[in-house]
């Protein structure tokens, strides 16, 4: 498994080989997968609701580098212009008002291989919170996240080379 991976194993407890089984799904069997399922129900969620100003806190200050890293070292061409989008997003999402299906369509104009060289980034971008339980929370939650970005970009990939 890539390095770049290795955050979704390590937060979302998952083993190498269990994490190419699911990232090898198609999108719509890993959305109704127990696996998923279990990943979403494991989240605090009233931890990352109590926790929403510290995480729009580091959403704020870390996105705008991270934002201009996809564009300039990886030639992702729609970036936000703003870390008010995401930080909307996962608000929005945390309050049920957020679909992972509509979290795919924002994003699927950002080729895989950027999306798994991000990932890293994206969940250390919560490294540097103190309060230990908050951090943790925080990294699972953008690690599973990231891991529905994955499969629908690995299911657009493979949809796309067998059509040619």
């Amino acid at each position: 498994m890539q390095s770049d991976l290795e955050p979704l194993a390590q937060y979302l407890n998952l083993s190498t080989a269990s994490l190419e089984v699911l990232i090898s799904k198609s999108l719509n069997e890993f959305l109704t997968s127990f696996a998923l399922k279990q990943q979403i129900e494991d989240l605090d969620i009233n931890l990352l609701q109590q926790s929403l100003p510290t995480a729009k806190s580091v959403l704020a200050k870390r996105l705008p580098a991270f934002y201009e890293w996809l564009h300039k070292e990886l030639g992702v061409k729609r970036v936000p212009e703003s870390p008010d989008h995401t930080t909307t997003w996962v608000v929005g999402f945390l309050n049920n008002q957020e679909s992972l299906t509509h979290l795919v369509e924002l994003h699927k104009p950002v080729p895989r291989p950027a999306l798994e060289r991000s990932i890293p980034r994206l969940v250390a971008a919560f490294d540097g919170v103190e309060d230990d339980s908050v951090r943790k929370e925080w990294q699972k939650a953008i690690a599973a996240l990231c891991l529905v970005l994955l499969v629908a970009a690995r299911d657009e990939e493979r949809f796309l080379q067998a059509v040619m």
